[in-house]
C-alpha cells in the first residue's frame, strides 16, 4: 500500500537526519513531503556548517495531518528550537498522536514533542543533552540506539540512523496504534 509521510522541518535541521530517513522511506515506494512553516526552501545543517537547500513541498497552512500516514521529525539544534515555538507545528504534531499514527523523531527532534505535550509516560531516547528535558516532561529516557513505544520511534544521533530507519519503516507498515495522550 502506498504511504505518504510528512517530514516536518525548518532551517537548521541536521541534513543526514532528514536525507537518510527520506531515502529509506522512498525506497519503500512511499511518498515523502517536506512540510515547513514557510514556503520555498529550508537550509540544512551538515555536521559543522550549513548544508544544502531543500525544497519545501507544502507549508503547514496547506496540510492536514489526515493527508499523511506518519510523521518524521529530524533533529539538529536549530530546527526543533524553531518548531517548538510555532503553534501550527505543535498542533500538527499533536494530531498525529491523537490519531495514533506513527511518529519518528531523532536527536534533538523530541524537543518539538515536549512542547506538543505528547511525551508523558512514553519510553524514549534522544541526544543526551535533552535527556533531562524529556525526563522533566514525564518521559522515561533510555540510552539505546532506538526506542519504540506505541508507534513512537526515537533515536539518539546520526550513528543510530540504520536502526532508526528500520524501526520507523516497521512502525509505518503496522499503521495506526492506540492513541496515547
Amino acid at each position: 500500500m502506498k504511504k505518504k509521510i510528512a517530514i516536518l522541518a525548518t532551517n537548521g535541521f541536521e541534513e543526514v537526519e532528514l536525507s537518510s530517513p527520506k531515502k529509506a522511506l522512498e525506497k519503500e515506494g512511499w511518498v515523502t513531503e517536506i512540510v515547513s512553516p514557510k514556503s520555498g526552501s529550508i537550509k540544512a545543517w551538515a555536521s559543522t556548517d550549513w548544508g544544502k537547500l531543500y525544497p519545501v513541498d507544502k507549508t503547514l497552512d496547506e496540510v492536514h495531518f489526515s493527508d499523511y500516514n506518519a510523521l518524521l521529525l529530524p533533529g539538529g539544534v536549530i530546527n526543533p528550537d524553531q518548531l517548538r515555538t510555532h503553534e501550527k507545528a505543535l498542533e500538527f504534531v499533536k494530531a498525529f498522536f491523537e490519531a495514533g499514527k506513527p511518529v519518528a523523531a531523532i536527536c534533538h527532534g523530541p524537543q518539538t514533542l515536549i512542547s506538543a505535550e505528547v511525551v508523558k509516560g512514553r519510553k524514549m531516547t534522544s541526544y543526551p543533552s535533552i535527556k533531562q528535558d524529556l525526563i522533566n516532561a514525564g518521559a522515561e529516557w533510555l540510552d539505546k540506539e532506538v526506542v519504540v513505544d506505541k508507534g513512537l520511534v526515537t533515536s539518539r544521533n546520526p550513528d543510530d540512523l540504520p536502526a532508526f530507519n528500520k524501526k520507523m519503516i516497521e512502525e509505518i507498515k503496522e499503521g495506526k496504534h492506540e492513541p496515547v495522550l
